[in-house]
C-alpha cells in the first residue's frame, strides 16, 4: 500500500464525504463525486454560492473520507486552495469530462458558476478492518503533516504485561518498555485505560524524555 494506491482506491469509491467547519465552528459534511485525481493532487468542483465554497475560501482545511467494499477506510486531511485562475477551465473541463452527469446539473455556460479547489499537501490514513490483525498506515503527499493519533508506551512502564493481555489485536510486544505495533493498533484506548502505572499515553502528550525507542 502507498499514497498513490490510496488515491486510486478513492477514485473507485467515487462518492466521498468531505468535512469542513463553518464560520460558527459547526462541523459540516457533504458527499461529493465531482473529483479529478492527479498523482500528487486531488481537485474537486463546487459552486461559488455554496456554503462549502465559502468554508473552503475562509479556512481551507478539509477532511475527506472514503470506505471501500473491502472494509478499508481511507481518510485524507489537508488544506485546499482554489486553483489559479488560469487553470480553472482546465480542471473544470477535466472534471466534467470524467463525470458526465455534471452536464445535467450545470448545463451549458452555467458551469461557470463553479470553482475548482486543489489539495496538494495531504496526509492519507489507510485503515483496513478486513484483515487480521487490522492494518493501518499513514502516507504523506507534498508537504502534508503527520498527525499524532494513537497511543505510545512511555518509560514509566513496569513490564507487568496487562496492556498486551487486554489488546484486542495483540498489537503490543513485551519489553522495557512494552511496544505498540502501530500498524496493527486500533486506537481503541484499552491499554491506556487498563495500564496500572499510567505508562500509556496518547501520542502528542508524551514528553521527549519519556518516549520509547
Amino acid at each position: 500500500m502507498d499514497a498513490l494506491t490510496c488515491l486510486k482506491k478513492l477514485q473507485y469509491v467515487g462518492v466521498l464525504s468531505f468535512a469542513t467547519v463553518d464560520g460558527e465552528g459547526n462541523p459540516q459534511v457533504r458527499n461529493i463525486s465531482a473529483i479529478h485525481y492527479e498523482p500528487d493532487a486531488l481537485c474537486f468542483f463546487t459552486a461559488r454560492g455554496k456554503s462549502f465554497c465559502r468554508e473552503l475560501l475562509s479556512d481551507g482545511r478539509v477532511q475527506i473520507l472514503g470506505y471501500t467494499r473491502y472494509k478499508e477506510m481511507i481518510r485524507v486531511s489537508g488544506k485546499a486552495f482554489a486553483a489559479p485562475a488560469g487553470e480553472q477551465k482546465k480542471w473544470v473541463d477535466a472534471i466534467f469530462k470524467e463525470q458526465p452527469y455534471l452536464a445535467n446539473v450545470y448545463p451549458g455556460e452555467t458551469r461557470e458558476i463553479g470553482i475548482v479547489f486543489c489539495l496538494r499537501d495531504m496526509e492519507i490514513e489507510y485503515f483496513n478492518l478486513g484483515v487480521s490483525p487490522i492494518f493501518r498506515e499513514t502516507y504523506l503527499i507534498g508537504k502534508g503533516a503527520r498527525s499524532g493519533r494513537g497511543y505510545e508506551i512511555t518509560g514509566a512502564c513496569t513490564g507487568c504485561g496487562i496492556c498486551a493481555g487486554c489488546c484486542p489485536q495483540q498489537a503490543i510486544l513485551p519489553g522495557m518498555p512494552y511496544q505498540i505495533l502501530q500498524e496493527h493498533c486500533l486506537h481503541c484506548g484499552n491499554c491506556f485505560e487498563k495500564c496500572p502505572s499510567g505508562a500509556v499515553l496518547p501520542k502528542g502528550k508524551v514528553s521527549g524524555g519519556d518516549q520509547n525507542g
